[in-house]
Formats: structure tokens, C-alpha cells, sequence
């Protein structure tokens, strides 16, 4: 009987032989600054070994039990133990032991690595329970996969480990599509690393377990996954995790905000920017190792299925490969878009984006071998780009969800970049807000998608797709990336061949991609000098058109908060007031007339000298939403009254507005205010509720500062998470009615309430206010005048804006 043995230490240790030592050894190699990465994994693990021998040997000598095996399967079994995992630990026996003593030995294993605070999965079994065991299980079958001996016969685990191979071979067919499925549910259930703020580490998609996964596929000898770069990503993933288990001194698997920090230092990356990244990259190349390896699995499974009866119908000989063309040197097979075996990458440089616009045209993925052999083989463009080139990128770029799938091939074999150099700078690039839910290149790909959706409501469909892929490019660099953008937009245009009047639009689209929806859910429409603004930026009518659209399809590529009906109809009415004036027919500037509805509340309002309001209810973006009209007489403590009682019953403002408006032949003015809100838990409150309250609130009989700062003591900001502190200014030359403030915040409870007060204490009346929410941050514009309905002089104003930061700080 061949065994394993490994050096023993004191025999008398209370913890077990060795225990103390082991501990010592291991503290010793965690804190080993020179030591790191795959070198320290593999020394935790052949540390742990040696004591785990020493205890087995000990343990096995004085039970008398013989025939056994102590294995190491799963995470240690590949000897990748990071400084808390857990030991994953099976007792495999010849079944010849009594139970007792079967019972004791395993005893006097896990208790010491318990006693140590040592986290572990154990199981004792037979060679036989255990295959039987991996046929019921998967997961089971696939730590089994990755079984090592570490004390004991060494015979027991080699027949077991012939079987367990040999059963993961022959129930592949049905082994491999149950595989797939926990991978799918998984990534369902946990998200996609490489987009993610907080990623799990191990649970996401593209983490340590899918590279798990992609080594049992291999196993399978059914297919392999793509092997460039993915022994690189899965050593980056490992290592940060043995950093994220030293920074928090627990098995933590989910990098959180508060840790990036400490756990970039710790790998000596810049900061926690540039650790997302490196993360981001790597996780990247597991999930598309995973996309092309499933999809060969797809193949291969169907293939073998289909053969008997292909057999039958064609006889002996088979059948002739089929190939449809698709484009010149690219042609479909297997279901993939391959090129024609008359394909000269060296003479065509134009290929690569035949290839991609072909493939994306067609709904069919890109072979990686061709992806990988036009990376080695394709030579550069010439500059300007010939107008086949900037065709087939634009035809790529309107292909729409298969746009995503075949940008991404292409970006794994570092084509993108070679077609677009600027591109690095903005690849991978974690956005902090947490409204976005792609990185800076994948929302850039996704607004292009969006755009193409919209390309038959403009009537230059290429500027429109080319902006939308290069509206953040500027992002990377220092300052405002519009501004970096416009200059990176100039050039990238003129070096693809765009004529010099088409490279100024998209430099414009570029600068001011975010114009329309700021202004639309920041400013008063209502101002002429805020339209008349806009107007100057855009300068014509087709850029106005374009950029309209590009606006929707950058928002709908954000994230579900950044578009909505509601953001819909203030950008198309800021839209249409802007082409008024381009045009030459906007009507001379006069207040805006009331509503039907604003002048029914007003006039209701007046004659019963209190506030009026309405609610209707609305589903959208998967919460109970409210449009209110509040009528209020003028009268001091409007605004933060109605805000203050919205935020006690839990309705959350997504937007607002509030004006004045004066009706003929009526004594006194009347405050009518618009609010979005959506309720926190699904349930809208009665209207003669709320009345009652803001009543209440106006006269003074309800403390609303007292009852939000329950609320907010009851809310305790989650640990480590920091907001940046408000920042209050004043916004210059976009009205000459009213001085405008923005507020910048975190979205907190009783914010619009709180600003209201410090508005009321500087004495200014507020004109109107907009309020724009995006995920935990808030954008409230106001407009205010003094007593004489003028606005603030410029010591004024900015003494105003630091009283309200104050006030909010």
C-alpha cells in the first residue's frame, strides 16, 4: 500500500500534532511581504498539507483504522488557498473500518482545524458512496474532479479519481447542459463581475467559479476554453481575493467600496480605479472564454446527437461542410461567421470590419479562430480610412444586439484598439455613479445599439450611430470629458474619413451630449434665456435632431433611472422650443399661459384659502409613481412645507416644479406645484391625508424638521460608504429673470425640504425649482428673486449659496 507521508511535528499539542507550529508557520507566511500570489497559495497549501498529515498519521495510528485516505478536493485541491479559505476536506475509507473507529478518526481531524477557527467542509465516505454521491450531485462530482491526496493510501483515491474521470467523460451529454444552467442561474442571481461596483469575486459571472467550470468542460474532452490570457485572469482574480481576505481578515469573496482602497494598496495598484479595471479586464476574458466554450459545447453536443441519423441518410461517405457566403472572404458554417477559405487577411486590411458587420448583420457570432488569425494576420488601415471601412464600422455599429457579441470578439483579440487607439483609455473603465450600469466601453457600445433603434427618426443615421459611440470618449482623461471628448471626437472622425462639415456635427454632439437632458430636467423652459442658450449650442436644425436622439439612446443605455416618460417629454419640449427658434417661429417671450388643470386648482385654492391638491397614479420603471399638482395661496414656507410632508409619507420626488401663477380678475398669486414621486413601498397615500398634513405643516401644528430627523436617525448610513459633501452654486448667464442655484447632494430624506428652509431664511421667493434625481445623488436647480421679484445681486447670490450648503452640510 503506497501512502503519502509529509514531516510530523509535536505530537503532544493540545490542538492537535503540530497545531501550534502550523499556526505559527501560517502567520509567518501571511505576513510575508515578499511572498504573494500563486507562490504563497501554493505554500499555504503545502503547509496545510504537512499538518493535515501529521494529524491523519497521529490519528490513523491510534484508532487502528487502515485503508483510508485523507483528499483534498475543490479550491484546495487545486492547491489555491487563499489566507481564509476553507479546507474542503474528504475521509475516503475501504469500508473494511468499524463505524466507531471510522468516527473517531475523523474526530480527531476536524476538531483541531476547528479549534484553530478554521472553516471546513468534510465528508467521510467510501470510494463507491462517493461516486454515487457525484452522480446525484454536481457540485460534488465537480470538487471530485479536482480531488488530491494529502495523507494516507494513495491507491484508494487513484482508483476513485480513474472513475470519477471516466463517469464525468461518458454523462457529459447530460453533465455539460446541467453545468451550463448552474452557470447561467448563477451569473442570474449575482450579476456580471466586470460591471459591477461591488463584485463577488468567486458568485459573478466571469469569476473563479466559471473558471472552475471552463476546467471541468475541459475535462470532459468535449471542448477547451480559449486559453490566451486566461491562466493571467484567473492568478489576477486569485490575487486580489488573497488581498480582500488580508484587508478584512475574513473569507470574503464580494470586494465592497469601503475595501478597494486597502485591498489596491495592498497590490500595489494606483487606487481603486485602477484595481476595478484590472479586475474588470480579467473578468472580461473568463465570461468571453466562457461565451465561445459553451457555445463549442452547443455544437459538439447537437453534432453528436445528429450523427446517427446523418450516418443513416448519407451512408459511409458523409457529407460535404456546408458554407453560405455572407460578404466577400467571409462566409457562415457551424453557425458561425468564418472567413472563405480564399480570405487573404495581409491583402485586405478592410476584413476585420467586413468580418464583424457580416457576422452582426447576419445574428451570428464570430469565430474566435478567425478573430484570432486576422489579429495576427491583418494589416493596419491607411488614414483616412478608405470608405469601405467606415461603412462596414457603421453598418456593424446599426446592427443592433448582435452589435454587442461580435464587439466584444474583436475587443478579446485587441482589434478594437488597433482600429481605434483611443479606445484604450476609455476599455474597462469603472463608473463610479452608481445610475450607470455599464463601464465607460460597454455603455459606449450599448448607446450605439439604443441609437440604432432611432436611426429612421434622423436623417444623417451615420452621424448619429458615430456619436453614439464616441459621446465618452473624453472619460479617462483630465477635466470635463465632454470637452476632452470633442477634441478626441475631431480627431477620430477625421481619421476615419468623414468630411470636414460632418467632423464639426460630431464634435458638437460630442461636447454637448448631455445638454438637452440637464437643461430639459435642470432649467426653466419658461426662460428665454435658457432655450435661447441651447439654441447657440446646437446651431442648426439637423444637429438639434441628432442630438434629441442621441440624448434618448445615452440615457437608455445608462441605466433604467436615467430615462422615462417623464425625462422623454421635457427633452422633447425643450426640443421642440429650441427648433422654434432655430427656425425663426418661436413666439415672442410672455408668461406662460396656466394649464386647464393649474388654472382649476388656483382658482379652488383662492376661494377656499387653503392647499389644493391631486394625485394620479402611474407604473413605470417597476415602482408605483404619482403625479401631484399642489395649489397653495402665496405664502411664506411653500416649498419646504410640501416637501417635507411627501418625504414623511415615503414618496420619494423624482421631479418637480414650482411657479407662480397669477389669474385675472383674482385677488393674490398662487403657487402651483408639479411633483413625480414614487412610493417607497408600493402603496400611494390617500390625497385627503396628505392635505391634511400639509395643512399642518403650514400653520405650524406639525414639527416636520423633528419627524424627518426621526425618519433619518432610523436610516443609519451604511458603514464605510462616505458621500462627497454638498456643493451649492450659483449658475451664471442662463436667466435674466430669476439668479438660478444648483444644489448638489446626496439624495437623502427631506433634502428638497431642507433646502426649502434655507431659502426661506435668506428671504428670497423661489420662482421655480426642478429637482433630478439620479440613483443616490440629487441635482436640484432653483430659481430665486428677492421681495421685488428681481434677481440677486452677485454678493447676494453667492452669500445665498454658501448659507444653503451650510444648511445641507
Amino acid at each position: 500500500m503506497t501512502s503519502v507521508e509529509h514531516s510530523t511535528t509535536d505530537p503532544s499539542d493540545p490542538a492537535g500534532p503540530g497545531a501550534s507550529g502550523y499556526a505559527a508557520a501560517r502567520l509567518r507566511l501571511l505576513q510575508e511581504e515578499s511572498r504573494s500570489g500563486p507562490s504563497r497559495r501554493s505554500a499555504l497549501a503545502g503547509l496545510t498539507d504537512d499538518w493535515l498529515n501529521a494529524l491523519f498519521t497521529t490519528a490513523a495510528r491510534e484508532t487502528g483504522v487502515r485503508g483510508a485516505t485523507l483528499v483534498a478536493v475543490g479550491g484546495y485541491g487545486r492547491a489555491e488557498l487563499s489566507p481564509r479559505s476553507d479546507l474542503d476536506l474528504l475521509l475516503l475509507h475501504d469500508g473494511k473500518a468499524g463505524a466507531k473507529a471510522l468516527s473517531a478518526l475523523a474526530d480527531r481531524i476536524w476538531y483541531p482545524v476547528w479549534d484553530l477557527g478554521l472553516a471546513l467542509d468534510h465528508s467521510v465516505r467510501t470510494p463507491a458512496e462517493a461516486r454515487k454521491t457525484a452522480a446525484e450531485d454536481l457540485k460534488v462530482h465537480l470538487g471530485l474532479l479536482d480531488a488530491r491526496p494529502v495523507a494516507g493510501d494513495l491507491g484508494l483515491l487513484a482508483s476513485l479519481r480513474t472513475s470519477v474521470l471516466a463517469d464525468w467523460r461518458n454523462q457529459a451529454p447530460r453533465r455539460l447542459p446541467e453545468l451550463h444552467s448552474m452557470c447561467r442561474d448563477r451569473a442570474e442571481r449575482w450579476g456580471e463581475l466586470r460591471f459591477l461596483l461591488e463584485p463577488d469575486l468567486k458568485e459573478a459571472r466571469g469569476g473563479l467559479r466559471d473558471i472552475t467550470a471552463l476546467r471541468a468542460v475541459a475535462a470532459s474532452w468535449v471542448a477547451d476554453a480559449p486559453r490566451a490570457g486566461l491562466a493571467d485572469a484567473r492568478r489576477r482574480l486569485l490575487d486580489t481575493r488573497d488581498a480582500l481576505h488580508l484587508v478584512t481578515g475574513r473569507a470574503a469573496d464580494r470586494l465592497s467600496l469601503q475595501e478597494q482602497d486597502a485591498v489596491a494598496g495592498r497590490l500595489g495598484v494606483l487606487d481603486a480605479d485602477a484595481l476595478l479595471r484590472d479586475v474588470y479586464e480579467a473578468a472580461g476574458v473568463v465570461a468571453y472564454a466562457g461565451d465561445v466554450t459553451w457555445r463549442e459545447v452547443g455544437r459538439v453536443l447537437r453534432a453528436r446527437a445528429a450523427r446517427p441519423r446523418l450516418r443513416a441518410l448519407l451512408g459511409p461517405r458523409g457529407g460535404a461542410v456546408e458554407r453560405a457566403p455572407l460578404a466577400e472572404g467571409v462566409v457562415e458554417q457551424d453557425g458561425e461567421a468564418v472567413l472563405a477559405l480564399a480570405a487573404r487577411p495581409e491583402r485586405d486590411p478592410v476584413l476585420p470590419l467586413r468580418l464583424a458587420a457580416a457576422a452582426a448583420q447576419a445574428g451570428l457570432p464570430v469565430s474566435p479562430h478567425a478573430v484570432r488569425r486576422l489579429a495576427e494576420a491583418a494589416g493596419p488601415l491607411p488614414v483616412p480610412w478608405p470608405a469601405e471601412a467606415r461603412e462596414q464600422l457603421l453598418t456593424l455599429l446599426g446592427a443592433g444586439e448582435p452589435t454587442v457579441g461580435v464587439w466584444e470578439a474583436l475587443e478579446a483579440e485587441g482589434l478594437i484598439t488597433r482600429l481605434l487607439p483611443d479606445w484604450e483609455r476609455v476599455r474597462c473603465r469603472p463608473q463610479r455613479n452608481p445610475v450607470h450600469t455599464w463601464t465607460v466601453d460597454r455603455h459606449l457600445v450599448e448607446t450605439a445599439v439604443r441609437a440604432s433603434e432611432l436611426t429612421r427618426r434622423v436623417g444623417r443615421p451615420d452621424l448619429l450611430l458615430m456619436a453614439a459611440l464616441l459621446h465618452d470618449i473624453g472619460k479617462g482623461w483630465p477635466g470635463d470629458h465632454s470637452v476632452a471628448g470633442e477634441t478626441i471626437a475631431r480627431d477620430v472622425a477625421a481619421r476615419l474619413g468623414f468630411e470636414p462639415a460632418d467632423v464639426t456635427v460630431l464634435a458638437t454632439l460630442v461636447r454637448h451630449h448631455l445638454l438637452l437632458a440637464e437643461t430639459a430636467t435642470r432649467r426653466d423652459l419658461d426662460d428665454p434665456a435658457t432655450v435661447r442658450a441651447v439654441a447657440e449650442a446646437v446651431g442648426s436644425p439637423v444637429t438639434l435632431e441628432l442630438l434629441h436622439a442621441l440624448t434618448e439612446a445615452d440615457a437608455r443605455a445608462t441605466g433604467p433611472a436615467a430615462w422615462s416618460a417623464w425625462r422623454g417629454s421635457l427633452v422633447a419640449d425643450l426640443v421642440r422650443r429650441v427648433a422654434a427658434v432655430l427656425d425663426g417661429t418661436a413666439p415672442a417671450a410672455e408668461p406662460p399661459a396656466p394649464s386647464t388643470e393649474q388654472e382649476r386648482l388656483a382658482v379652488e385654492a383662492l376661494r377656499t384659502r387653503e392647499p389644493v391638491l391631486t394625485l394620479h397614479a402611474r407604473h413605470e420603471e417597476d415602482v408605483v409613481g404619482v403625479e401631484l399638482a399642489v395649489a397653495v395661496p402665496d405664502q411664506p414656507g411653500v416649498l419646504p412645507a410640501v416637501a417635507g410632508v411627501l418625504a414623511l409619507h415615503r414618496l420619494t420626488v423624482r421631479a418637480a416644479d414650482l411657479r407662480s401663477v397669477e389669474l385675472p380678475d383674482q385677488l393674490g398669486e398662487v403657487l402651483v406645484l408639479r411633483w413625480r414621486v414614487a412610493a417607497e413601498y408600493g402603496s400611494l397615500p390617500q390625497a385627503a391625508r396628505l392635505r391634511a398634513d400639509l395643512v399642518r405643516a403650514l400653520d405650524g401644528s406639525l414639527d416636520v424638521p423633528a419627524k424627518l430627523a426621526d425618519r433619518e436617525a432610523a436610516y443609519p448610513r451604511r458603514r464605510g460608504v462616505v458621500p462627497p459633501p454638498p456643493r451649492v452654486t450659483v449658475v451664471p448667464d442662463v436667466s435674466s429673470l430669476a439668479t438660478v442655484l444648483e444644489v448638489r447632494a446626496p439624495d437623502a430624506v427631506g433634502l428638497l425640504h431642507r433646502i426649502g428652509r434655507a431659502l426661506e431664511a435668506g428671504r428670497v421667493r423661489v420662482r421655480s425649482a426642478h429637482v433630478s434625481t439620479l440613483g443616490a445623488n440629487a441635482v436640484d436647480t432653483v430659481y430665486v428673486v428677492d421681495a421685488d421679484g428681481k434677481p440677486l445681486g452677485g454678493a447676494d447670490a453667492v452669500a445665498l449659496a454658501a448659507a444653503v450648503e451650510a444648511a445641507l452640510s
